[in-house]
């Protein structure tokens, strides 16, 4: 089981987030939100990477103490979100906070989490390899085409936000700029790793993309 710990972002502003016991002698993967905020679900991500794949896990809480289980409010609370402030401040933070533990450092996402892995992978330095479950930012924002980490996508066919379009758009984006990514699509609509969403969760398609997100960070984490 994890804990909450306080971190400064380089602005001098603080946030918490939720981080697995720490080992120096493994690498790291950020785990980040999906709009709900830093909810039980995503916390038990962070500690099932922790035990499962080995790593240390941590999930910095983007929206500062606000959770909802409304999707109004969520939509609302993404919609408001300093997109910019959560990459170069929060993420930053985080990522520096793991630079001190020494090792690799990943990130992964989903959804509002999944869009900030790509403007994170793409934006700043410092991460080995990258994760993104079915989101993806505006392309001024952050261009898929600026990864040149490795880059693993999980999505969903039935998707209506982040739609086959979409994904071939991210595939030919970086396969023009010579990162060819490693891309999955699933028979699946968006959310389909939420187990806490009866109604879009398939848990044998969560299975299959969790067992392929932890032998890709082992792989590029090493």
């Amino acid at each position: 089981m994890g804990q909450l710990i306080d971190l400064t972002r380089p602005d001098g502003g603080t946030f918490q987030a939720y981080v697995s016991d720490l080992d120096p002698a493994k690498p790291s993967v950020i785990v980040l939100q999906e709009w709900w905020g830093l909810n039980d679900h995503i916390k038990w991500i962070v500690d099932r990477m922790a035990s499962e794949g080995g790593f240390n896990a941590i999930a910095p809480d983007l929206y500062h103490g606000r959770v909802t289980g409304d999707p109004d409010e969520a939509s609302h609370m993404m919609n408001t979100l300093d997109f910019p402030g959560a990459v170069h401040q929060d993420i930053v933070a985080t990522r520096d906070y793991l630079k001190t533990q020494g090792g690799k450092i990943g990130i992964m996402g989903f959804c509002m989490g999944g869009a900030l892995t790509i403007a994170a992978a793409a934006r700043l330095d410092g991460f080995a390899a990258a994760v993104c479950y079915y989101g993806v930012p505006p392309k001024e924002f952050a261009d898929p085409k600026d990864i040149k980490i490795p880059f693993q996508g999980h999505f969903g066919s039935q998707d209506d936000w982040v739609t086959p379009q979409v994904v071939s758009d991210i595939q030919i984006a970086m396969v023009g700029a010579g990162n060819p990514p490693e891309l999955f699509s699933y028979e699946a609509d968006h959310a389909f790793f939420n187990k806490t969403r009866p109604e879009v969760y398939k848990a044998e398609i969560a299975e299959q993309s969790f067992a392929r997100t932890l032998a890709f960070f082992k792989t590029h984490l090493a």
